[in-house]
């Protein structure tokens, strides 16, 4: 206990040199006052976080917000990308090059994929991540991938003696950039528990949803029932403006009524109705249509193994592999709204 600071349930009213002010919290006879114990906790864990090396595989349009996030975050980066202009960027972050994926993780506490697809996962980490890993090492899968791969994954490295979470995200481009993300983690509780700091620096969620393998299991589902909202969504506006309503008219009443949903208020696919959205920058940016398919594909072929009915995901990636098929597959998902109006 500081000298002057009191004890045995009084108030502590000193300006030790970590509180800097009269701080008035209840003081404990073992540890002294308790907003003392609390700033020098975060600041061990400041440090602790300083000395954390991350191993990041995969610096695209998502990594490498994310890995820029943990730098700010206090963690030390070793980045790795097969492009140049991604590795200069992270760079430019303060991450340090890696030469590979295999010396990105000799040596780091934790490693933290961003990979386009689970052939790509399974491959990087069977190659080039358990042989090299040090012991204790923590793996971070964040891509989206099939359940099925993530779970193999994950007992390949539980085998191995490793700790390993599948922690797909939900949020975008400008999230990743914002450190706002969701992330939605499968995995035992204790690889959980490890993981959650680390995500917690690149997102504003991080929530767990069970064992091996149910995060890929969540992101799916949910990226099911956005691109089948967004379907309806622009249906009905197409629908409205053929009888007559004028687009913001129709906004204003669904948007305060049971037709409500986030591809209506947050991301409305009409351009000038609503929140400024992709629809308002000729559907450039936001979540591309080609991305919207691959996680209906990812859902559709999950249903279809557990005997799921999923009528409406099928429709919709029906749908979206028409949008692809015409060439749209760079552009946001919302373009769908032209291709039901005919244009």
């Amino acid at each position: 206990m500081e000298p002057g600071h009191a004890g045995g349930g009084e108030r502590c009213d000193d300006r030790c040199d970590l509180c800097a002010a009269a701080c008035g919290e209840a003081m404990d006879t073992a540890a002294g006052c308790r907003r003392r114990q609390r700033l020098i906790y975060n600041r061990q864990e400041e440090a602790r976080n300083m000395t954390q090396t991350i191993a990041f595989i995969g610096l695209g349009n998502m990594g490498g917000g994310m890995a820029a996030n943990l730098l700010k975050n206090g963690y030390a980066v070793r980045a790795f990308d097969l492009s140049e202009e991604a590795l200069a960027k992270a760079e430019g972050h303060g991450a340090v090059r890696a030469s590979s994926a295999a010396d990105a993780v000799t040596g780091a506490d934790a490693v933290v994929t961003m990979l386009p697809a689970g052939k790509h996962v399974e491959s990087v980490y069977n190659d080039q991540v358990f042989g090299v890993a040090k012991p204790g090492a923590l793996f971070l899968d964040c891509s989206t991938i099939d359940v099925a791969t993530a779970r193999r994954v994950i007992e390949a490295a539980v085998a191995k003696g490793f700790e390993m979470v599948d922690a797909p995200v939900s949020g975008g481009i400008a999230a990743a950039n914002g450190g706002t993300l969701t992330f939605m983690v499968g995995g035992a509780d204790a690889a959980f528990a490890k993981a959650k700091p680390i995500l917690s620096a690149m997102g504003k969620a991080v929530i767990h949803a069970g064992g091996a393998g149910n995060g890929q299991g969540a992101k799916i589902c949910n990226n099911m029932l956005l691109g089948a909202t967004m379907v309806a969504t622009c249906e009905s506006f197409a629908m409205a403006k053929k009888l007559g309503l004028d687009p913001q008219t129709f906004y204003d009443i669904s948007s305060v009524s049971s037709g409500q949903s986030w591809s209506m208020t947050s991301y409305c696919p009409v351009p000038g109705v609503g929140p400024q959205t992709p629809a308002d920058n000729g559907y450039q940016g936001g979540f591309a249509v080609g991305l919207m398919l691959k996680d209906l594909k990812l859902a559709t072929e999950a249903a279809a193994s557990v005997g799921a009915s999923v009528p409406m995901g099928n429709a919709a990636e029906a749908l979206y592999q028409m949008l692809a098929n015409q060439g749209e597959a760079a552009r946001d998902f919302s373009l769908m709204i032209e291709m039901l109006e005919g244009k």
